[in-house]
């Protein structure tokens, strides 16, 4: 096929003489010298064995043979026009987001409203998928990750502490004096979570495995389990203020365990000017800051 396919530089020198019938139309349109078009669609027909233009005082006719090539010519360029005019739309108008279940539709899905309504002209598009996702492939602007901050090919700005303490309903809230009192309920959340928040209050040889605990694979699922009255969760109460504040939750007691791993905003680095994302990134970073403000105020 590339035997066949002339060089694209003729090609396109061909399509636009052919649409705006000059040379010199379609050298301005190029950003070429006339002398440089002509040359092109000459070494076009050469290539071809086939008379393309009949070349005019002040414009160039097409040929009967280029009268054959000249649709299926114009029709490829319009289709590649068409194509790259909505990929760049993509780009300047649509926010795509990917982000952990909980974090996603705890945190940040009851706050994109107000980004939207300071971007009206921007879509987003949220994905919750737990399956960690390649932002250098170009499907997603930015990602909310959990980890250390370093990643390859990516920027990432701090957004949230990864925290952790039991959460549960107002009926439970009765039957919990002490942490010990746990042990006997049902206990939603990572093991490894609840082990670190036993030790951390005192409890550190806790006999987990007399009342096994749950371990679901969205956090959102647990604090849901939680709030139903089914037993204690182990979650963030930066993502569940809302339901806290409402009293469909409560905090029994006040040790609260940071992770490892924190939250982070990320986005490959060779976008870090996109308009988009700096705008993302700026009011991101506002909300996250000022909802850690308000939990140092609330204690």
């Amino acid at each position: 096929m590339s035997k066949v396919l002339p060089p694209l530089p003729a090609i396109r020198a061909f399509e636009a003489a052919a649409r705006l019938g000059s040379f010199t139309r379609a050298a301005d349109e190029l950003h070429m010298t006339q002398a440089a078009v002509s040359y092109q669609i000459k070494q076009l027909e050469q290539r071809l064995g086939l008379g393309l233009f009949h070349r005019q005082p002040r414009q160039v006719v097409l040929t009967p043979a280029g009268h054959r090539l000249a649709p299926a010519v114009l029709d490829a360029f319009k289709q590649l026009r068409t194509a790259f005019a909505q990929a760049i739309e993509r780009v300047e108008t649509e926010l795509a987001i990917t982000a952990l279940p909980t974090i996603a539709a705890a945190w940040l899905v009851p706050r994109l409203g107000a980004f939207q309504l300071a971007h009206p002209r921007l879509a987003v598009r949220l994905d919750t998928a737990v399956e960690l996702v390649d932002l250098n492939r170009g499907e997603f602007d930015v990602g909310i990750r959990i980890g250390a901050g370093e990643w390859p090919g990516l920027d990432a700005d701090f957004l949230l502490p990864s925290l952790f303490t039991p959460l549960c309903s107002p009926a439970l809230r009765e039957r919990l004096r002490t942490p010990a009192d746990m042990l006997a309920l049902p206990r939603f959340g990572r093991e490894r979570w609840w082990r670190a928040w036993f030790a951390a209050a005192g409890l550190a040889d806790a006999d987990l495995t007399a009342k096994p605990g749950v371990e679901l694979d969205v956090e959102q699922h647990a604090v849901t389990a939680a709030i139903a009255g089914h037993g204690v969760a182990l979650s963030s109460p930066l993502f569940f203020e809302q339901d806290i504040a409402a009293g469909r939750l409560l905090q029994p007691f006040e040790l609260v365990v940071r992770d490892q791993r924190d939250y982070w905003l990320t986005y490959p680095t060779t976008l870090r000017t996109s308009e988009k994302i700096r705008a993302f990134r700026t009011w991101l970073l506002a909300q996250a800051a000022a909802c850690c403000q308000e939990r140092q105020d609330a204690r």
